[in-house]
């Protein structure tokens, strides 16, 4: 199988025809890294400044309009391409200028916890590529994955669309030429694992009681397949293997 470094997406042919391997498709926030330590609050705050200085708004009208637009659109670029004809890439780049790598928190031995996971591992997020590349050199596990997939790629018909869309699910099985059944989306976001369930995947739901999306639902939801609260313990995990897909099986730490 040919490496892809870079976007999925855009620079590299799609993965091989089924490969009898698991493709793992990884979340980045409050999936691989810790959010809750500072990264959500200074994405926040950068997002409400981009918000602010590129419609001449005051801070709050700022932060009104970004959580508006976050709950429309599940993002709030889209939003400000839509209704203000701002450039996705000038507001990614704004209102992710911050210091990302300080705030970069994870488990101890990720990199090491990954290397022992089989098949090919992909980020699928909705965050902006920079971020996204910085925040998996920070936490040094940019050389385990062979494709990055982010907002930058997320677009259907001249619009973003990113997680949960249906289409964005079957645009990337498409793109991996993988039979769904051998995909499995580890996400902390359910919305997102519907969705994916949807299509056809696998999901792994990245649990943890303290964080704002995984608290939206405290049981086991029927399209998860496994919970677990650790990426580590996804070594021993095989949601395409004889799970029962109305049957969440958690895996603790």
């Amino acid at each position: 199988m040919r490496p892809l470094r870079h976007a999925v997406a855009r620079h590299r042919p799609p993965l091989p025809a089924d490969t009898g391997k698991t493709v793992w498709l990884f979340d980045l926030d409050n999936t691989l890294h810790d959010c809750s330590k500072g990264i959500f609050s200074a994405i926040d705050g950068a997002m409400s400044r981009a918000v602010a200085s590129s419609l001449q708004l005051s801070a709050q009208d700022a932060d009104v309009l970004r959580k508006e637009y976050w709950r429309r659109y599940g993002a709030t670029v889209i939003g400000m391409v839509r209704h203000h004809g701002i450039k996705a890439g000038t507001f990614l780049h704004l209102s992710h200028d911050f210091d990302v790598a300080s705030l970069v928190h994870s488990e101890y031995g990720l990199a090491r916890k990954l290397r022992r996971l089989n098949g090919h591992k992909i980020l699928l997020t909705n965050a902006p590529t920079e971020y996204a590349r910085t925040v998996l050199k920070t936490l040094g596990i940019l050389h385990h994955f062979d494709g990055i997939w982010t907002i930058e790629h997320m677009a259907l018909q001249g619009r973003i669309r990113p997680k949960p869309s249906p289409g964005l699910m079957k645009q990337v099985l498409a793109r991996l030429r993988v039979p769904a059944r051998r995909v499995v989306l580890v996400e902390d976001t359910l919305r997102n694992l519907k969705s994916a369930r949807q299509a056809g995947m696998r999901t792994v739901h990245v649990y943890h009681p303290g964080t704002p999306f995984s608290a939206l639902h405290a049981g086991r939801a029927l399209y998860v397949d496994v919970r677990v609260n650790s990426v580590g313990r996804l070594a021993g995990v095989r949601p395409h293997a004889g799970s029962d897909p109305a049957v969440a099986r958690t895996v603790a730490t």
